[in-house]
């Protein structure tokens, strides 16, 4: 990797804590770790009641910051630290994931080859729910090793894995505040808004260089949350909307941001179908105009009309089927 200018810009790094005691610690080592030392780390913490507060305390180092969340929500958490940021750039890690050592070099290479663009990301692996560690599904980027401004932020994010994942992102504090920070309010998709709207009005800087792991046995399940709450479009649909209306949107890339929108419903709907609730599954699929992902609509329109005692019968033979072939 090439040397680092010296007067590259200085980055803050964010981290939201709400009862990830277990995880916290990895988190901080994470970025203490890194090959470029030139940072700030912000916890802000929404109210633990794990170790987790006090394991971040217990680090001996003046760059980290303990902050009390004023506010409700993982949104406000980061948008208060934000505002609290001192530096020119702001990276996000969820304090259940971490960074590899490079990760910042990498991120601060693109800045400097790329200073128009709205976001810089490095690439992500996926640690799942079995333990299992894989490459996020990136579909739509030129192959590594590769350096560039992604062709096409929602086809990537239509056809495949989001191409940009919090815990590896880092965006300009100025842009940050520009986009009116991270939506309060939501409990899903409040991320994808803020990168959705930056992508609508800037490049973003992509790198296949190893960034960062997201623990996805360790994040919240969202299973366990859509029972009881009610169905809200999440936030970057009614954005898209808006965008569309106000012919704010390229030419090319209306129908793969239509296409994205879809994938995130067909998604959303998935997630309440697993969670035991078809009807609000079936009225999101019905709400669902697409033509690249129609057979996947089709696929749950159609599993939304089984008992779901059927359908958690089927799920639970497909997940063994799997977790069989996967140990072979």
């Amino acid at each position: 990797m090439g040397k680092i200018n010296k007067k590259s810009p200085l980055i803050s790094v964010i981290i939201p804590l709400l009862n990830r005691g277990p995880y916290i610690d990895r988190a901080i080592e994470s970025v203490l770790n890194q090959t470029i030392q030139n940072f700030e780390i912000i916890v802000v913490d929404g109210g633990s009641e794990d170790d987790g507060p006090e394991t971040v305390k217990s680090f001996n180092d003046p760059r980290i910051h303990f902050l009390v969340q004023s506010g409700k929500g993982v949104s406000n958490a980061r948008n208060e630290a934000v505002d609290y940021a001192k530096n020119e750039y702001i990276a996000f890690l969820d304090a259940d994931d971490e960074w590899m050592p490079n990760h910042l070099e990498t991120v601060i290479r693109l800045i400097n080859t790329y200073p128009g663009a709205g976001m810089f990301t490095t690439a992500y692996r996926i640690q799942t729910f079995n333990g299992k560690i894989k490459w996020a599904n990136y579909k739509c980027i030129p192959q590594p090793p590769w350096d560039g401004l992604l062709p096409d932020y929602f086809k990537s994010g239509a056809l495949g894995s989001d191409p940009v994942c919090t815990s590896v992102v880092v965006i300009p504090k100025k842009i940050v505040l520009e986009m009116g920070g991270f939506p309060e309010g939501y409990w899903w998709g409040e991320d994808m808004d803020l990168f959705g709207k930056i992508a609508l009005k800037y490049p973003v800087a992509f790198s296949w260089e190893l960034g960062g792991i997201w623990h996805c046995d360790a994040s919240n399940r969202l299973n366990e949350r859509v029972t009881t709450v009610n169905y809200v479009e999440e936030p970057f649909v009614e954005t898209s909307r808006s965008a569309l209306l106000r012919r704010e949107v390229p030419p090319e890339f209306i129908e793969s941001l239509n296409e994205y929108i879809a994938m995130r419903k067909i998604s959303r709907a998935a997630q309440y179908m697993r969670a035991g609730s078809p009807d609000i599954a079936q009225t999101i699929l019905k709400q669902c105009d697409t033509k690249w992902h129609n057979n996947e609509k089709m696929k749950w329109l159609f599993l939304t009309k089984i008992p779901y005692p059927v359908f958690l019968f089927m799920r639970d033979v497909r997940q063994t089927f799997i977790k069989i072939v996967g140990n072979k």
